[in-house]
Formats: C-alpha cells, sequence, structure tokens
C-alpha cells in the first residue's frame, strides 16, 4: 500500500524525476529502502561563505538520494551544495527536497540574517533592472518587439539565437506577448507581471499552475493566467550573473518556456537594455530574451539620400550621406531604385550606384536601407528634361507585343477587384497555339479590371499606329472593354478613353480590334472633360493625347454589370509602340 502511494505522489513528477535518474550516476547509489524517507532522516548544514551575506548549503542525511533547493531568497537550485545569497536582513526558510526509491521528503531549517549589504543599492546591475532607490514605483520592462533576436532559441551553452533569431514583431499575431510588461521594484526585490490576464507559453508548460484555456498560436499557445506577486534578485555565479523569478504562480519575463528554477543568465544589462538567456528545463535548450523600458524608443539608423548630376549627360549618382549609426546597430544592405526597374542591391553601404536615363520624364529615385532594427526608407525625384543624345526611337509604324502570358511580357498584367492568373490555353488551335493565356474572372462588382501600367517615364504612342488587339475566349454576347488612361493627372478614370468589343461565339479565339482613331476623351460627353487643358478630344489626331500621355490599358468584362459571376479568357495583348522601349522583356 505504501508503494502504490508513493507512485500516486510521484505521478505530478514523473518526467522530471525520470529525467533526474536517468541523467544522475547518483542514482546507481540510492537505497531502496522501501519505504518513504522521513524529514528526521534528511539534515543539511547551513556554513558562512566568504562575505557576510553569503551561505554554503550542504546535504548531510543519513539517506542518499538527489536533491533540490529551495533557497527562501526567491533563488533554487540542483546543486550539491549551493552557495546562497541573503544581503538584508529578515528570517529566510530554507528547503531541501530530497528523491530517493522509496518516494520523497523536505527539511527545512530557518536562517536569520541580521546584516545588510548595503552595496546592491549602488551596484548599477540593481540600478539598472529597477531604478534602484530612486524609483519607488520601479522599472518596466517589454520586449524589444522592432529588434531582430528580441526572442530566440538555440542548443544549451549558446546566446539563444543559433536555431531561430525572431524578425522585428515575428510574433505580431500574438498581440498578448507584446503588450506583456514586467515590473521590477528594489523595495523587498518585488517583480510584478503585468498581463491582463492571459500569457503567451510553450506547450510543455500549458498546464503549469494559475494557467486555464490554453490555445495554440503560431506554435506556442495562450493561456488565461492572473499571476501572483513574485521576487526577483541577481546573483554571480562562477563569474556570471543570474537574474532570478519567482513566485507562487510563473514568474517570466513575457514570454514562458519554463526557465530552469527561474535562472536567467544575464548578456548584458544597461540603463535602456536586458539581454538574457535560460535553459528550459524540459527540453534543454538555450532562450534568448531582449528587452527594453516600457516607453523607451530606441535611436535608429539616420541617413540621407544624395542625387547627384554626374558628369556624363543624363546620368545620376546615388548615395547615402550624414550616415549616423547609433551604437549597438548596424546598416546590413541597401537596395538603390532608379524608378526602371532593376534595383541595385549591395552590403557596402558606402557604395555610390550610377545610372544613365536614355528616356526624357520624371523618375522616382529611391533606397531601402536594410537595419539591424528594420528598414530605413528614402526617396526623391529627378526629371530629364531630353532624351540621351544616343536614344533612337523606335520604328513607329510597327505594332509591339505587349503580354503574351508565355514568353513576352513588357509589363505585367495585374488584378483590382477581380483575379487574373496564367493557365493552360483552353483551346490549342489556330488562331492561338499559345500555351499559357491569361483568365480573367469577377464576381459581383461593376468594374473590376485587369491592368497593365508602363514603367515609369514611358508611354504608347498612337501617332503611325492607333490599334490595340487582344485574342478573346468567352461567351458570345460578353463585352470586353479596353480602356487606355494617364496615372498623372488626377484620378486616372477620369483620363479615360475606351472602346468595347462583343464577343461573336461561345468558347472560341477570336481577334478582338480596338481602333482609337477618331476616339474621344470619355466617349459620348463631347464638350466635356475633367480638367481646362485647352485641347480637342482626338485622342490620336491631338498631339496632347497621342504620343506622351496614356501609359495604362485596362480590359473590363461586361463593365457596368455588377452581379454574378463573370469570366473569360485572353491572350496576345498588343498594339502601338512604346516610346523609350524598343521591345518587351523576354523571360
Amino acid at each position: 500500500m505504501k508503494k502504490m502511494k508513493y507512485i500516486q505522489k510521484l505521478a505530478g513528477m514523473a518526467a522530471f524525476i525520470l529525467v533526474m535518474f536517468a541523467c544522475s550516476p547518483e542514482m546507481d547509489d540510492v537505497v531502496d529502502i522501501g519505504a518513504e524517507p522521513t524529514e528526521d532522516q534528511l539534515d543539511f548544514t547551513i556554513t558562512p561563505g566568504t562575505t557576510d551575506f553569503k551561505f554554503v548549503l550542504k546535504n548531510t542525511s543519513s539517506v542518499t538520494g538527489i536533491v533540490s533547493w529551495d533557497l527562501g531568497n526567491g533563488s533554487k537550485s540542483a546543486e550539491i551544495s549551493p552557495t546562497a545569497t541573503y544581503p538584508l536582513p529578515g528570517e529566510y526558510t530554507i528547503k531541501m527536497t530530497m528523491v530517493t526509491r522509496g518516494g520523497i521528503a523536505t527539511k527545512s531549517k530557518t536562517l536569520t540574517q541580521t546584516k545588510t549589504d548595503y552595496s546592491i543599492f549602488t551596484d548599477e546591475k540593481f540600478i539598472f533592472l529597477s531604478g534602484g532607490v530612486d524609483d519607488l514605483d520601479g522599472k518596466t520592462w517589454v520586449l524589444d518587439s522592432l529588434s531582430s533576436g528580441h526572442l530566440g532559441v538555440g542548443k544549451a551553452g549558446t546566446v539563444g539565437l543559433e536555431w531561430w533569431a525572431a524578425a522585428p514583431l515575428a510574433k505580431a499575431a500574438v498581440k498578448v506577448l507584446y503588450d506583456d510588461e514586467i515590473n521590477f521594484k528594489i523595495n523587498g526585490f518585488a517583480a510584478t507581471l503585468i498581463n491582463h490576464g492571459q500569457s503567451y507559453v510553450k506547450g510543455f508548460v500549458k498546464t503549469s499552475t494559475g494557467y486555464s484555456n490554453p490555445r495554440e498560436k503560431d506554435s506556442d499557445f495562450i493561456v488565461d493566467y492572473t499571476p501572483s506577486p513574485g521576487t526577483w534578485f541577481i546573483e554571480e555565479k562562477s563569474g556570471k550573473s543570474y537574474l532570478t523569478l519567482s513566485g507562487a504562480t510563473p514568474m517570466f519575463p513575457c514570454f514562458d518556456v519554463g526557465a530552469t528554477n527561474g535562472s536567467y543568465e544575464i548578456l548584458k544589462i544597461e540603463a535602456n537594455l536586458l539581454e538574457l538567456v535560460t535553459i528550459d528545463r524540459v527540453e534543454g535548450n538555450a532562450w534568448h530574451y531582449q528587452l527594453i523600458p516600457k516607453g523607451y524608443v530606441k535611436p535608429s539608423v539616420k541617413t540621407d539620400l544624395s542625387v547627384v548630376a554626374a558628369a556624363e549627360v543624363n546620368t545620376y549618382d546615388i548615395s547615402l550621406t550624414n550616415i549616423n549609426i547609433p551604437v549597438g546597430q548596424a546598416i546590413t544592405g541597401v537596395t538603390y531604385n532608379f524608378g526602371e526597374g532593376d534595383p541595385v542591391q549591395t552590403s557596402d553601404y558606402t557604395a555610390v550606384a550610377s545610372h544613365t536615363y536614355m528616356r526624357q520624364g520624371t523618375y522616382t529615385i529611391s533606397a531601402t536601407v536594410a537595419t539591424t532594427v528594420g528598414d530605413l526608407n528614402l526617396s526623391k525625384t529627378v526629371t530629364i528634361a531630353a532624351n540621351h543624345p544616343d536614344y533612337v526611337p523606335f520604328l513607329l509604324d510597327e505594332m509591339v507585343m505587349y503580354n503574351d502570358f508565355s514568353e513576352v511580357s513588357l509589363a505585367p498584367v495585374k488584378a483590382q477587384d477581380c483575379s487574373v492568373a496564367v493557365v493552360s490555353n483552353p483551346s490549342r488551335i489556330y488562331p492561338n497555339k499559345s500555351a499559357n493565356v491569361g483568365f480573367y474572372s469577377k464576381t459581383n462588382n461593376q468594374w473590376a479590371n485587369a491592368y497593365m501600367q508602363l514603367p515609369a517615364g514611358y508611354r504608347f504612342d498612337l501617332r503611325l499606329v492607333s490599334v490595340f488587339r487582344l485574342k478573346v475566349y468567352g461567351k458570345a454576347g460578353d463585352v470586353v472593354l479596353l480602356k487606355l488612361e494617364n496615372t498623372d493627372k488626377g484620378e486616372a478614370w477620369q483620363t479615360g478613353s475606351e472602346l468595347k468589343y462583343t464577343i461573336k461565339a461561345d468558347n472560341t479565339w477570336e481577334i478582338a480590334e480596338y481602333d482609337f482613331n477618331g476616339a474621344d476623351v470619355q466617349p459620348g460627353a463631347e464638350g466635356w472633360k475633367w480638367w481646362a487643358d485647352p485641347v480637342s478630344y482626338d485622342v490620336v489626331a491631338d498631339n496632347y493625347y497621342n504620343h506622351d500621355f496614356y501609359n495604362v490599358i485596362r480590359i473590363m468584362l461586361n463593365p457596368g454589370v455588377g452581379d454574378k459571376t463573370h469570366e473569360f479568357y485572353f491572350d496576345e495583348l498588343s498594339g502601338p509602340h512604346v516610346e523609350g522601349i524598343k521591345s518587351a522583356t523576354v523571360k
């Protein structure tokens, strides 16, 4: 009966004990006394250490087993003979627990401390963590969520970033994690976890005392939890500093990974930075934390974007100037974009990038500066007044293939309020033997459209060729509208000129042709435009429109019809040449 009783009593600690038994050579020496050890069989000594505030504990029991300690100062230990620190006057209850094959027993003794270690009140680690004696409200810390590595994990013996280092806001979906705070006061070494009723924890601790209603979120668990007040202390062990957190219920810095004995090695502590690593008591992995004071705004990398005209015609040099990198941060790379595609990337943030423009126009030059605390985006515009002397205009009397969804793509065809996908050709027979085509689908939206926008500085030239073509495959009677727009003047739709094509036969490839010769701006509204520019309305005859105006093609199926689903296939979007581009990009 006694054996069964002890088995039941050990059930809650089974995993812990089995691990200790398996790993500890001492278990070969454990005496199987066949009964639960009693308190009078346990004993330990308390001997003064190297200072008035340190004491050495030593197991002197008459039975053999595995010993663990509650030091009574908020710390726990699994050492055979730990050294404990008691810096303030008071009575401290020290408990030694022994596990044998027969069961578990605990022995308690009281240490009375009458002296005060005043050095802790001037120790910068204590001051940095709690604000010291001048801050009665203590100091509150939060995870440094905008920094890389604010959480991490690695193998034991590392700083806990080897296997995973959280990117800035990596756990943004777990709001309860970044909402948590932990406050440290020097008065009574009080630790308070402010978690607003919920905490984020590892799965292997989700059933800890006080936790309820665990639900998985982003590979770990959110639990309902109201933490009790706890305590903290900083101790030196083997030349390293350790922060110990304890309480009647779990106490941890915002994310509970089951820290062994509530102990966290302090990797770095400053007025505005707390970096910790701990070993979890279940899997034995190293977990990394980086915290900052609540409300603290970290200084960030600052720099300006320099855009300077070079000696060569239409050539500009861009670089970073007035660079200021705060201590502890770094620039890891820069991406420069001249507004004509093909960005330039470099790991040397002092490098200068150059670019020559062949075509007149206004371009946005930008730099994305990658730093250890996030990206910094900078931009400037530059206006190229005239084409480069070496620029050769394209032949005006030939049509250009814009996009055939298989080999040629001058610019991508995108979707607005609908879907556009590249799919296999549903009927690979003349007049369309392409392998891939575009597929348009809209549901309950009148003006959903597929659109192609030219790169910055480029425009359709309608002076010699005014026809656009599109191969279509769908339902007879469906209307396919093709509209030209300008994105620079007001709302793009206000600049539009549009033509329609009605599909003649079901599920047969046919060529839809749109000839804008004689077409008006906003057809059906002659005498009215959305702006007051003194121009006519013929988009081909008027030089205002015919070569330096339109840069967008929009394609709509059954425009104005807003109910149900409407779908069709399309391919080989082509039309007048684009001034500034000699040919489409071949994939």
